[in-house]
């Protein structure tokens, strides 16, 4: 079994894991937790249990964990870096959501393929912005025959009476344009070109994680930093009235094919 097809198959463990509800929280539950975390590790490739014997458990402040993450080993293509945050709240009561989306000082590293649902009048300036596909009724039917290949949809309220029915379509894909990261507004144009350079959309999970890409692993260690921390920031700007405690708990960078490597809370 070749790499990309171990890490596929591991993804598949986990996926099954986190579906799996301890019977209880007593010993049983720990020696569950062991049982999942072996089952992965027996289907990561060579190379990755490789990393992992390299990895460390305590947590590094920001410049070192970016250093770290370097340290394993390289792939033939460029990785994209994650930075993944566990947040203390309750993702099931709607005033602890965290969604949005940000602009990053130093983009991404790849260019966003954006489409624009909006009037006649604004296709023109859209595409000039950087959009691949502009318009209304004719986009629409595009999409609902089935047309996908885009990244972000962007769309004017004007014509979101008519997008909503796109709903079933995007809303799987997480492309549904929504005012709460951005893509609903009134100036389509900006929206068309942050999107397209590489503006990131975020939204908590159920376990009340949220992650986003910050960059490509052959970015400059200080682009990096500068990018983790424009994100970092931007969450605890937009922390829920709801939610109570210690909202940032764990700090997480990760590479495609990496471990994971813990950061310092005390370094951001």
């Amino acid at each position: 079994m070749g790499d990309s097809s171990a890490e596929d198959g591991a993804e598949d463990v986990v996926k099954k894991c986190s579906e799996v509800e301890p019977a209880n929280h007593g010993s049983d539950s720990g020696s569950e937790t062991l049982f999942f975390a072996e089952t992965i590790m027996r289907y990561r490739s060579k190379r990755y249990k490789a990393d992992a014997q390299k990895a460390v458990k305590e947590p590094l402040n920001l410049d070192e964990a970016i250093k770290k993450l370097k340290t394993f080993a390289s792939t033939k293509f460029d990785q994209t870096v994650e930075c993944v945050m566990q947040l203390g709240i309750d993702p099931k009561q709607a005033d602890q959501m965290v969604r949005g989306a940000v602009s990053l000082p130093h983009g991404i590293g790849k260019a966003r393929r954006v489409i624009a649902f909006c009037d006649d009048s604004e296709v023109e300036a859209a595409r000039n912005a950087g959009a691949i596909e502009a318009g209304c009724d004719e986009l629409i039917k595009k999409v609902s025959d089935g047309w996908l290949d885009f990244d972000v949809a962007i769309a004017s309220p004007k014509v979101m009476g008519k997008v909503g029915k796109l709903g079933r379509i995007l809303g799987p894909q997480g492309k549904m344009p929504s005012p709460k990261n951005g893509t609903v507004t009134n100036d389509v144009v900006t929206a068309v070109k942050e999107f397209s350079a590489g503006k990131v959309e975020y939204r908590n999970d159920a376990g009340g994680n949220v992650h986003a890409v910050v960059g490509k692993l052959s970015f400059d260690n200080e682009k990096l930093k500068e990018n983790v921390l424009a994100f970092i920031d931007h969450i605890k700007r937009n922390k829920p009235v709801g939610a109570k405690g210690t909202f940032l708990k764990k700090i997480f960078l990760t590479a495609t094919m990496s471990p994971s490597v813990q950061v310092d809370l005390g370094s951001v």
